[in-house]
């Protein structure tokens, strides 16, 4: 059976690849997973798996760095948010990536590429690294964000990793908070006090003690028979309540 590890230091990340790689790859055995860079490191010098899924940008020591020591000991595989330039330097080196969030389609892609490897010895990839390290040195130094990125939130049985800015508003209830989007809707925990912490102010208002709304999606205010003031939705027909605490947002609309 093959044998694969996961380095991430997000988890949501990790639980998203782990299940999307059970649905393409059965077979595959994932036998450990990391945090960072070092612990990756470690992993494979302790469980010497077949493959290793790096993410680019970890504490400590970067997925780059990590594959860099890896070298010829396990077939790299970079996990990464990059746009299509960063896609097309992996493209031309010795390994392989997934995009984040890690999409199914995309996988099965992956998991026949790895198949293929599997009889073969893993080629030494720092040539291909110090390659990319040159060519994506900015962007690697660039600090992560301070702001979720993702949200992971449930739709019936399933999850799925939803990009923040794609999310219209979250409104919570006492038990869930919803998140809408333009296509669907769907459920998570968190409250919307801890989310106005974890998001962007610049791109997510909080106009209620229950709502958060994505501020490009605001299609203008409005007001109602009782004087309540009524955020619109571009292309929906949700008006969400805004606060008087929160008025002062909309004086510059």
């Amino acid at each position: 059976m093959p044998t694969a590890i996961l380095a991430d230091d997000e988890r949501l990340m990790r639980d998203q690849l782990r299940m999307r790689l059970g649905q393409v790859w059965p077979d595959l055995d994932i036998v450990g997973e990391a945090k960072n860079g070092d612990e990756a490191i470690s992993l494979v010098d302790e469980l010497k798996p077949d493959f290793t899924f790096l993410d680019i940008r970890m504490p400590g020591k970067t997925g780059m760095e990590a594959a860099a020591a890896i070298g010829n000991k396990s077939h790299v595989v970079f996990v990464t948010a990059y746009d299509a330039y960063a896609v097309e330097a992996f493209e031309r080196g010795a390994v392989d990536y997934v995009l984040k969030p890690p999409e199914q389609e995309r996988l099965k892609i992956t998991a026949e590429r790895l198949k293929d490897r599997l009889s073969k010895p893993a080629g030494d990839v720092n040539a291909s690294v110090t390659a990319m390290l040159s060519q994506l040195a900015e962007k690697i130094a660039t600090p992560k964000p301070k702001y979720l990125q993702w949200i992971q939130a449930s739709i019936g049985q399933d999850l799925r990793m939803i990009p923040v800015e794609e999310i219209l508003f979250f409104r919570s209830d006492e038990k869930y908070t919803c998140v809408q989007t333009e296509k669907f809707e769907a459920l998570i925990r968190k409250p919307v006090r801890d989310l106005a912490e974890e998001l962007d102010p610049a791109l997510f208002w909080q106009i209620h003690r229950a709502t958060l709304v994505n501020v490009n999606a605001i299609e203008g205010v409005t007001r109602d028979i009782r004087g309540r003031h009524l955020v619109m939705i571009k292309g929906r027909p949700d008006k969400l309540e805004v606060s008087r605490s929160f008025l002062h947002l909309f004086k510059q609309m």
